[in-house]
C-alpha cells in the first residue's frame, strides 16, 4: 500500500477530496502517515518541516539498485563479520549536519522528471547531494550482518541512503531491508489509528496537534473576525515568529508576529 492509497482511504471514509499526507511512506514501510483532513491540509508545510524519528534495519554484505530491499543486487553477497564496537563508531559517524546523496530511486527531479522513472529506464542516475541533519541515531541491536538502529532526522533524509553510506563506513554494500516511522514532531505511532479501525466516527486530533510548540494566541471575537478576513492584528509584545491564532479554544490562523502585530498567513477559520 501507498502513501497515495492511505489518502484515498481517508478520502472515502470521511466523504471528502480535501486530504493529504505529510510525508511519503515507502511502499514496504510501516508506521505513522499524518493526514490532514479539511482545510487542515493548509498546515502540511509545518508538519512535513519537523523532524522524524526511524526505527530501521540494515544488512551489510550487498548494496542494491533502489538501496532497499525491493531492488536488485549490486555485485555478490559478500560475508561480513561485525563488532558492536565498530558499528555504533560508524553510526555516529552520521550524526549532525551533512550532505547526503539521495537514492537514484527516489522522487527527487532531474529536468522535470521523477528521478525513479529515470532509473527504471536503466538510465544512470546520480544525484546531487543535499543538506540534511540526522539530529540522533543509535545502534538497537545487532545480529550477524543485521543492524537495527533508531534515527532521528531532518525532512528530506533518506533511511535508505544512510543504510547505503553505513555499509561503505563498514567496508561492504549495504541496504535497508525495513523502515518503521515512530515519530514526525511529537506525533507518535503509539496514539495512530489503524486504518482498518479508521471510520466516519473515529476522533480526529484537532488542526493545533500539527503545531507542537508552536506560541498562542487567544483571540476575541473582533480579532477573530478580523483574522478570517487576513488582517493583521495586535500582538503580544516582543514576539516574533509564528503564531497559532485560536479563539473559543480552535485554531482559526497561523500568523507571522512582528514588532506588537501579527500578519494571519495561513487562515482555517475554525477548521
Amino acid at each position: 500500500m501507498t502513501s497515495h492509497d492511505v489518502v484515498q482511504r481517508v478520502r472515502r471514509i470521511y466523504g471528502t477530496r480535501a486530504v493529504g499526507h505529510t510525508g511519503t511512506l515507502d511502499p514496504f514501510a510501516t508506521g505513522l502517515l499524518v493526514a490532514l483532513v479539511g482545510r487542515a491540509t493548509r498546515l502540511a508545510r509545518f508538519v512535513e518541516g519537523q523532524a522524524k524519528t526511524y526505527l530501521a534495519e540494515a544488512r551489510v554484505g550487498f548494496a542494491t539498485d533502489t538501496d532497499d530491499a525491493t531492488g536488485a543486487a549490486l555485485g555478490p553477497d559478500i560475508a561480513v563479520e561485525l563488532a558492536e564496537d565498530t558499528v555504533r563508531a560508524a553510526l555516529e559517524r552520521f550524526r549532525g549536519p551533512q550532505r547526503q546523496r539521495p537514492p537514484a530511486y527516489s522522487a527527487k527531479h532531474v529536468a522535470g522528471e521523477r528521478s525513479y522513472h529515470r532509473a527504471r529506464r536503466g538510465e544512470l542516475v546520480e544525484l546531487d547531494p543535499v543538506p540534511v541533519e540526522v539530529v540522533a541515531i543509535e545502534l538497537v541491536t545487532l545480529s550477524g550482518n543485521s543492524i537495527r538502529f533508531r534515527a532521528t532526522v531532518s525532512a528530506g533524509t533518506y533511511i535508505r541512503a544512510i543504510a547505503r553510506d553505513l555499509g561503505r563506513e563498514l567496508g561492504a554494500g549495504a541496504h535497508l531491508t525495513a523502515l518503521r516511522r515512530e515519530r514526525i514532531g511529537q506525533l507518535s505511532v503509539a496514539d495512530a489509528v489503524s486504518l482498518e479501525r479508521l471510520g466516519p466516527g473515529t476522533a480526529l486530533l484537532p488542526p493545533e496537534a500539527a503545531l507542537p510548540g508552536m506560541a498562542r494566541l487567544e483571540l476575541d471575537e473582533a480579532s477573530a473576525q478580523s483574522v478570517r478576513h487576513g488582517r493583521t492584528v495586535a500582538g503580544p509584545a516582543g514576539a516574533v515568529g509564528q503564531i497559532a491564532l485560536m479563539h473559543g479554544g480552535a485554531l482559526v490562523a497561523v500568523g507571522e508576529a512582528a514588532e506588537g502585530m501579527v500578519r494571519p498567513r495561513v487562515v482555517l477559520d475554525g477548521a
